[in-house]
């Protein structure tokens, strides 16, 4: 009784002494200047920690740090597709990566917040195919993003290059053709080979195809750029290709005469598989969707370097039967003109930390000009499609926001897209990897994740150190800065990408999966998941499953294995495979 009586008296005094201390606190915070409040109320990060890293959502924070200006503030508040609103990821939006980066860490070390880094892949990683080169890549979905496998194989989609044709790894682009890969679904990553088990296929377009999209214009060589695969309906072998076709014009020295084309096209065609492999006909017609219009989207005749690829569509639960496109782009207006204004850069009144248009447009910022764009389907077809008014600007920021994806999560609408640390503007810094926005709908305020930053998930990178490139590395930069590249986030939160560069290793094999968790506006990289938080090499599962049994006969009739003596006994294992 007694020791209860001292507990309730104990809680008293605290219960009191809490009450005293917050009235005082309200008292001497009423006596300062609301700037000096707002410095008062920053808080320091921990060494390669967002500040109050033992939360597990710690991003979700916007009160900034000391020495940096506040992020701007986003509303998330959706606005009509139709409408003409471009959300902005500002300059005072992006210093918050640099100012939730710890400063102490010794050269060549990890800077960033640890739960929004890739964990380090090892530089002894297998190759995915000893004959092709693999980088983007993307998987087989319907209209809300479901990733699907069929009749019993999961079935991806990669820009391949020829290992042995005697151009290097970084020339891979100008050569990359769309190549798919295939493996049994349902088999667990322990009973896997260590690269994940893929089979290469071949190239999807038959030779030459593509080519049509530039009958009559000038080119000397064409690529297939990415995009995304449509199963236009589950219950057949009918698929969409959407993908950015190329063609440039150069001299013997590897020089542009004209500017390159780009085309964002689509492509039909139909999905087989049988007992033992999976293939494709059709992709023999491409019909040309969009090109950069230099209003909404800038062209090769303002700027040689424009950005114009990477379409993913999807259906809006929102819209019913409306069918969208996200893809990248650049704001429209001639190159090099300083046209960046004080909404690109989002200071907030009276930031003391803010810079003014005329200091930023000084460091020749304003050649960085990215988007996500946007456009609505006009038909059932999915073959005529309008230019919308872009999502998301960067100006004055980065000038590249590659391979965007609408991902619809708890009611948010993200919008992530990858970028490079060489890609900012001056003045701003971040890494290589993936970056987030969030809103209530497609067309949103949108607020960079993560402290108002944008970071999703980097590679690890010292920002105190120069970046140096893939392709010729900074000594004293981490040696896992460019690991990895070209992040397609998958149902689930699992991230995909290709390995770049691991301690002067290149790459162009399947990076380990990762696996990122939402709330909100803030994630973290789930270490639960895998080996620490890295999954196995290629982990790309599907989350449906298309059956389509009159296809299947078909296809076993065509491949002349229906009649076998085991047909019974395998098609009772493939429908046991594909449940």
């Amino acid at each position: 009784m007694t020791n209860k009586t001292r507990t309730r008296s104990l809680l008293t005094l605290l219960l009191a002494g809490s009450t005293v201390a917050t009235f005082a606190g309200q008292s001497a915070r009423a006596q300062i200047s609301p700037d000096a409040l707002r410095e008062s109320l920053r808080v320091a990060p921990r060494p390669g920690m967002m500040p109050h890293g033992g939360r597990l959502f710690p991003g979700s924070s916007l009160n900034g740090v000391p020495g940096f200006p506040l992020p701007t503030v986003h509303s998330q508040k959706a606005y009509d597709p139709q409408d003409s609103f471009t959300a902005k990821w500002t300059r005072a939006d992006a210093m918050q990566i640099k100012a939730h980066s710890d400063t102490s860490v010794a050269a060549g070390q990890n800077s960033l917040p640890q739960q929004l880094v890739m964990p380090d892949v090892p530089a002894d990683f297998p190759a995915t195919n000893p004959d092709v080169w693999v980088w983007d890549t993307w998987t087989l979905i319907d209209k809300k993003a479901n990733q699907f496998s069929y009749n019993g194989w999961e079935v991806i989609f990669c820009l391949t290059a020829d290992k042995n044709a005697g151009y290097g790894f970084d020339d891979r682009h100008t050569h990359a053709r769309i190549g798919y890969f295939y493996r049994r679904a349902g088999v667990p990553a322990s009973r896997r080979p260590a690269n994940g088990g893929w089979i290469y296929g071949g190239h999807l377009i038959p030779e030459g195809a593509q080519e049509q999209v530039f009958a009559g214009t000038d080119y000397t060589i064409t690529a297939e750029w990415s995009g995304s695969m449509r199963l236009l309906d589950p219950t057949s072998n009918k698929v969409s290709l959407f993908y950015t076709d190329m063609a440039f014009n150069r001299n013997a020295a590897g020089q542009d005469i004209t500017p390159s084309q780009a085309v964002i096209t689509q492509s039909l065609g139909q999905i087989h598989a049988d007992f033992n492999h999976v293939w494709f006909t059709g992709f023999t017609t491409h019909t040309p969707l969009l090109r950069p219009d230099g209003v909404l989207y800038q062209n090769g005749a303002q700027n040689p370097y424009y950005n114009f690829r990477d379409p993913f569509t999807f259906e809006d639960p929102q819209h019913p039967g409306v069918n969208y496109m996200v893809f990248e782009g650049n704001t429209a207006g001639q190159r090099g003109t300083a046209d960046c204004t004080a909404e690109d850069l989002g200071y907030r009144t009276n930031d003391p930390h803010a810079e003014t248009v005329q200091q930023v447009l000084s460091t020749g910022a304003y050649y960085q000009k990215a988007n996500i764009g946007l456009a609505v389907a006009e038909n059932s077809s999915l073959s005529k499609w309008k230019f919308l008014p872009p999502l998301i600007s960067a100006n004055c920021v980065n000038d590249q926001t590659e391979r965007p994806q609408m991902y619809i999560k708890d009611g948010k609408y993200y919008i992530f897209t990858i970028s490079h640390r060489t890609t900012y503007a001056a003045g701003v810094d971040g890494p290589d990897g993936v970056y987030g926005f969030v809103g209530n709908g497609i067309r949103s305020d949108f607020q960079p994740m993560n402290y108002g930053s944008g970071l999703m998930l980097g590679n690890p990178t010292d920002l105190n150190e120069a970046a140096g490139t893939d392709y010729d590395a900074n000594p004293n930069q981490n040696p896992r800065a460019f690991q990895s590249y070209s992040h397609y986030v998958m149902p689930d939160g699992l991230v995909e990408s290709f390995i770049d560069t691991v301690e002067g290793r290149r790459g162009g094999a399947l990076s380990p999966t990762v696996k990122v968790r939402l709330r909100g506006d803030a994630s973290v990289v789930d270490t639960r998941y895998g080996n620490n938080g890295l999954g196995g090499y290629g982990d790309i599962s599907a989350n449906r499953a298309a059956i389509n049994v009159v296809g299947f006969i078909q296809d076993l009739i065509s491949q002349k294995t229906l009649l076998s003596a085991d047909t019974n006994t395998r098609m009772r294992s493939f429908l046991n495979t594909s449940q």
